[in-house]
C-alpha cells in the first residue's frame, strides 16, 4: 500500500476533524467561496472545507488518499443534503483523471502539504486550476511554536529517521519553497503571495481528551507512540504532549479546549 494512503487510513482522522469545523467554514468565507465557482477541495478529509463549500454554493470536488475519510466526507455532505458536494479517492501527485483548466479555485488546507513529490503536486493543482483562478493552500509552519508544528516537532524526535529521499511535508510552510515549487509549474514569483493565518481547534472536552484523540486516532502521533513505546520513551512523550497541549490552551474552563495554531495561507493566482 501506498505509505500515505497506509498513515492517514490508520487512525481516525474524523475524531480531530470535529474539533475544526468552526476554523473551517471561516477560513472558507475568508477566501470568498461563492455560489457559482467549481473549487477542488484536496486532501480534503471529511470535508472540513469542503463542506463550507458546498454551503456557500459551490461545486465541489474534494479528493482525498484516505478511504475511510472519503466514505465519512460522503455521508457528512449527504446528511446535510449537499447534492454539490462530491468525495472521491485520489492522490494529489496524479489527478491526470481530471481534466486541465476544470476549476475556478483549488484548496487544500494541511492536505496537499502532505503528499510526496511536492513539485508534481504543484503541477498538478496550477493544470487543473482555469487561467485567472486561483489556489489556495493552508500549510503547517516548521518550528513555529503553536500546537500542530510543536506535535509533529517533538513526535520527530521519538520516530526512526526517515527513508532516504524524504521531503519534509513543512517545507510547504517555507515561502522559499513555494516558490520554487510553483515557479516549476509554470507560475511567476509575483502572483503567489503570503499570509500567516490562525487555525483554532475548538473541542467541548479537556486537554488530556484532546491529546488522547492523537494519540489513538491520527497516524503521525500514533506512529511517534508506537516507536517510543518500543523504546521505552511513551511516557516521556505522553508528558512533553500533556505540557505542550496544557501550555497552549486557551479556554479558562478544565472540560473545553481552544487552541489557537498559525499556518501559512498561500494564495497562487494562475
Amino acid at each position: 500500500m501506498n505509505p500515505n494512503k497506509a498513515l492517514w487510513e490508520k487512525g481516525d482522522f474524523t475524531r480531530l476533524a470535529e474539533t475544526m469545523r468552526e476554523s473551517g467554514a471561516a477560513l472558507i468565507e475568508k477566501i470568498g467561496v461563492t455560489a457559482g465557482l467549481n473549487v477542488l477541495d484536496l486532501g480534503c478529509g471529511d470535508g472540513t472545507t469542503a463542506i463550507p463549500s458546498a454551503k456557500a454554493g459551490a461545486k465541489v470536488l474534494g479528493v482525498d488518499i484516505a478511504r475511510n475519510l472519503v466514505d465519512a466526507g460522503n455521508k457528512r455532505a449527504q446528511s446535510e443534503g449537499l447534492t454539490n458536494c462530491t468525495i472521491q479517492e485520489g492522490d494529489a501527485t496524479d489527478l491526470s483523471w481530471i481534466n486541465d483548466g476544470t476549476f475556478d479555485l483549488v484548496v487544500s488546507i494541511f492536505g496537499a502539504m502532505f503528499a510526496p513529490r511536492p513539485f508534481d503536486v504543484a503541477r498538478e493543482m496550477v493544470r487543473v486550476t482555469r487561467p485567472g483562478g486561483r489556489i489556495v493552500m493552508g500549510n503547517w509552519i516548521p518550528g513555529d511554536p503553536t500546537l500542530v508544528a510543536q506535535i509533529l516537532k517533538i513526535s520527530s524526535a521519538y520516530t526512526p529517521a526517515p527513508p532516504e529521499g524524504f521531503v519534509s511535508p513543512m517545507l510547504w510552510g517555507v515561502e522559499s519553497q513555494v516558490v520554487e515549487r510553483f515557479a516549476q509549474a509554470g507560475i511567476p514569483e509575483e502572483n503567489i503571495t503570503f499570509e500567516k493565518d490562525t487555525y483554532t481547534f475548538i473541542a467541548p472536552f479537556s486537554t488530556s481528551e484532546f491529546l488522547n484523540r492523537f494519540r489513538t486516532y491520527y497516524g503521525p502521533t500514533m506512529n511517534a507512540f508506537e516507536a517510543a513505546e518500543k523504546n521505552g520513551k511513551a511516557g516521556d512523550l505522553q508528558r512533553e504532549l500533556e505540557a505542550l497541549f496544557a501550555s497552549q490552551n486557551q479556554s479558562t474552563d478544565p472540560n473545553t479546549t481552544r487552541i489557537p495554531a498559525t499556518f501559512l495561507r498561500v494564495t497562487v493566482k494562475r
